[in-house]
């Protein structure tokens, strides 16, 4: 089945926790604090895989979850990084963010990577927190935060050369007879459902061929299969057009040509400027003077024709020699310039170090933020010494001298979180 987009939930690996520790060994006089710091979380990756051709795999499992870092440990043992969780996706994946909308990253490369989800920072031990006037600190770092958003994933066939054109008019036949591929070849319209690939080897080079499933009249505007896979035409460098002459459709050649011609450029002026050779196909059932009028009305346009009848391979080592031969002729294409958006790990957020202060319906200050909370993982509620740094973190803020304006005054309650104290101006 080829599935071409898809919708997942990635979350990074919390960071491990910083450790409580303090030496005890026999005859090592003055032991002090000896806790290690905790191992980074486990990020997710991206990886584009050339040997992946649909994302059929993500319609099954929907969410990733990368593991989180070991806890620090005594004896300022350092906790174990999580490993990154690998999610191999097909060669020219686009990655955008749901949230906002935005593209996060394009893989069009074989072996590119792209960090989607970042692991949180490992806590520091408490080892970190000892100072001149700080001896014994009973308090360790809480680990870093994971990351966890929702992404789309959205595969674009990357292909040297798109085979466009109405239902039935023989792209198929095309590729088979050109490729060691074996699409679907039946009189009917729409047997081809999904793009299928080739490579055409000519002389010692070759090129990816694709087979874009059959266009219709609007189907820029979702008409048929075209505005699903019009898509996979924007990265192909040349395009084939076919067209069938022999009229077995009970349709006129010439407005076949200028009605998905009409298509291609409602979808994309980019798409309508790509180079384009013409294959007027069916000769063999064709009338003489149709395809003579046909040939000097596509001319007319500054196209080149080329009669063919793919299924008795007639006409078709012309055509592929003329679409090496544009390639090769075809300039260094540019990058098409995309701004990528950076999606922020929490701890880079411009809001990070913020704190927020509210009231809630019994008049208790309410303080929140980030990484307040934080600094409030990291709080061992039953040692002075880091309250005290809780405390002196809130103050250093500026926060105590908001709250006096906003009325506060001995005896309120602030609440941090889930922990509750009352305030005493001494």
């Amino acid at each position: 089945m080829f599935v071409d987009k898809a919708q997942i939930l990635i979350k990074s690996g919390k960071g491990g926790d910083g450790a409580v520790s303090f030496r005890r060994e026999p005859y090592v006089p003055q032991g002090g604090p000896d806790g290690g710091n905790g191992g980074r979380g486990g990020s997710v990756v991206l990886l584009a895989d050339r040997n992946l051709r649909t994302l059929m795999d993500f319609r099954y499992k929907r969410k990733y979850e990368a593991q989180p870092g070991e806890n620090g440990r005594g004896k300022q043992q350092y906790g174990k990084d999580a490993e990154d969780l690998i999610i191999k996706v097909p060669v020219g994946t686009v990655v955008r963010d749901v949230a906002s909308g935005n593209i996060m990253a394009d893989l069009k490369e074989d072996g590119q990577r792209f960090v989607a989800a970042k692991g949180g920072k490992g806590g520091k031990g408490n080892v970190w927190f000892k100072n001149s006037v700080r001896q014994a600190p009973n308090f360790a770092e809480a680990g870093g935060f994971s990351v966890e958003r929702t992404i789309e994933l959205e595969l674009k066939l990357i292909a040297d050369v798109g085979l466009v054109g109405y239902p039935n008019v023989g792209k198929s036949t095309l590729l088979s007879v050109s490729t060691s591929a074996n699409p679907k070849i039946a009189n009917y319209h729409f047997t081809t459902l999904t793009p299928n690939l080739g490579v055409v080897t000519l002389y010692d080079q070759s090129f990816i061929m694709a087979d874009i499933p059959g266009l219709i009249e609007g189907a820029s505007e979702g008409m048929g299969l075209g505005l699903d896979f019009l898509k996979h035409i924007e990265r192909t460098r040349v395009l084939i057009h076919i067209v069938d002459v022999s009229g077995s459709e009970g349709r006129d050649p010439v407005e076949d040509f200028e009605k998905i011609n009409a298509e291609l450029k409602n979808y994309s002026e980019k798409l309508a400027q790509k180079p384009m050779l013409v294959a007027a196909n069916k000769m063999d059932m064709a009338e003489e003077e149709t395809y003579e009028r046909f040939k000097t009305y596509v001319e007319g346009k500054g196209y080149q024709v080329f009669p063919m009848s793919a299924p008795i391979h007639e006409g078709v080592d012309e055509l592929l020699r003329a679409a090496l031969s544009t390639l090769n002729s075809l300039p260094e294409e540019e990058e098409e310039e995309i701004v990528f958006y950076n999606a922020p790990d929490p701890e880079d957020e411009p809001d990070f170090r913020d704190i927020n202060i509210s009231q809630d319906e019994n008049g208790t200050f309410v303080l929140t933020g980030k990484q307040l909370r934080k600094i409030f993982d990291s709080t061992n509620f039953n040692d002075t010494g880091s309250l005290r740094y809780l405390y002196k973190y809130i103050e250093n803020k500026g926060i105590m001298d908001e709250l006096m304006e906003m009325g506060l005054e001995d005896g309120d309650t602030i609440k941090v979180f889930d922990y509750e104290f009352e305030f005493y101006e001494d």
